[in-house]
């Protein structure tokens, strides 16, 4: 029997994705559930598992296609080991043979310039189970271009990752010196820009042309909540699996402003301004080939553990690979943490159709002049900056400010007592 596959639906709001990647060309035989292909969506890609076990006959899409969905991208024979009574053996050569004299025919000079393409785009893509083992091992991303692989097209193979992993163990000299990435690997030459970067460009480009972006900054003083993470830090992990961070304050401390200033918890939709009764926070996670935004909902709901929780799972599932397109849409206000790099200040464009964004800096220990009933005295504190990022049609730079401001007052004066 013939089975069509599909262009599959990938969220509520998605009609459409981008062919990446075939895993099987045509003559393959391939079991149920093994991966077929790769597809890009404007929010996610995805590796789609196969429908039905038999051999592929038919591939009716190639890279950088966009297809709708429910178009038929190929067919599969389940007929069994290929001696499929239908269609008969005959047929499907003759299906290959024609496809191959297409392509052939057509493009002549694209075959191998397409699988110079694959191979290159395999040597930077990560499977979610690789990306899980280097996420648990805290193995970081220049390092883990050094692994060799040995898969299809050269990827890491999950046996590739935990073998370097057991030999960087046993190497006393790995862990005293961070392997530096060969530069030459990518220099001299030009590849096609990776789907997710086209989406990101895409995205940022709409939302500058959309918003009219003004930025307003503050110092914030972090210095009884790195206390407290660093003395509570032990027994969290051990009772939670995790670590404690200081996001979960973060975005406890904006839930609290965003319901004192609902107007920054809104859209613009034309000349209309949507008010969210919801408070549904994206969180940015950067992962292999650019950003992600999912959205934690209903965080008006949630208490501190819960926030903790939610945080550390969207984060968590986002790196491996396993979050959903519906997750990665309805944000009503979103939180950007170019802190973990090192950076102290930046200023990031907004997430449509959200009318702010916070961008949060790396917490630095610094001089500080603090007032006291004694006279002025010099303290070392742990500052860390903040930037919001805000839709000027709606919210103008007092209202703005004052937003920023109850941030900065509700982390400083956050009750830390029985907040776990």
């Amino acid at each position: 029997m013939i089975v069509d596959v599909v262009m599959p639906k990938m969220g509520e709001s998605i009609n459409e994705g981008t062919i990446l990647e075939w895993r099987k060309k045509i003559g393959d035989s391939i079991q149920l559930d093994e991966i077929l292909l790769e597809i890009g969506t404007d929010k996610v890609d995805s590796e789609i598992p196969s429908s039905a076990a038999g051999i592929v006959i038919e591939i009716l899409a190639g890279p950088n296609d966009v297809m709708e969905v429910g178009e038929v991208i190929a067919r599969i024979d389940t007929g069994g080991d290929g001696g499929a009574t239908n269609p008969k053996d005959s047929e499907i050569q003759v299906n290959k043979d024609s496809v191959q004299k297409q392509v052939a025919t057509s493009a002549p000079q694209k075959e191998d310039k397409i699988q110079k393409e694959i191979t290159v785009k395999n040597k930077v893509f990560y499977t979610p189970i690789v990306m899980k083992i280097a996420a648990e091992n805290e193995l970081p991303l220049d390092e883990l271009e050094l692994i060799t692989g040995t898969g299809r097209g050269g990827r890491v193979t999950k046996k590739n990752i935990v073998s370097y992993l057991e030999d960087r163990k046993s190497s006393a000299s790995v862990p005293n010196r961070k392997p530096q990435p060969d530069i030459s690997i990518k220099s001299g030459r030009s590849e096609e820009m990776h789907h997710m970067r086209k989406m990101i460009s895409k995205h940022m480009m709409e939302s500058l042309a959309t918003s009219a972006h003004v930025y307003v900054m503050t110092e914030v003083d972090m210095t009884s909540i790195v206390d407290f993470v660093d003395k509570e830090q032990e027994s969290f992990k051990n009772r939670e699996g995790y670590n404690l961070t200081y996001t979960p304050f973060i975005v406890s401390s904006v839930i609290r402003s965003l319901k004192e200033y609902p107007e920054m918890n809104s859209s613009i939709n034309g000349t209309k301004v949507n008010y969210h009764k919801e408070i549904n926070i994206g969180l940015a996670v950067a992962i292999e080939n650019g950003l992600m935004v999912p959205s934690m909902s209903n965080c008006e709901e949630k208490n501190f553990l819960g926030l903790c929780r939610s945080v550390h799972g969207v984060a968590s599932r986002t790196r491996e690979g396993k979050i959903s397109s519906d997750e990665l849409s309805g944000t009503t206000f979103s939180i950007t943490n170019f802190g973990v790099f090192g950076v102290s200040i930046g200023t990031p464009i907004i997430n449509q159709p959200n009318v702010g964004i916070l961008g949060v800096g790396a917490i630095k220990k610094q001089p500080v002049v603090i007032e006291t009933l004694e006279g002025d005295v010099i303290a070392i504190r742990s500052i860390m900056m903040l930037t919001l990022g805000f839709d000027h049609r709606l919210i103008d730079g007092a209202g703005g400010s004052r937003f920023l401001e109850s941030v900065r007052q509700n982390i400083e004066n956050m009750d830390l007592g029985d907040i776990l």
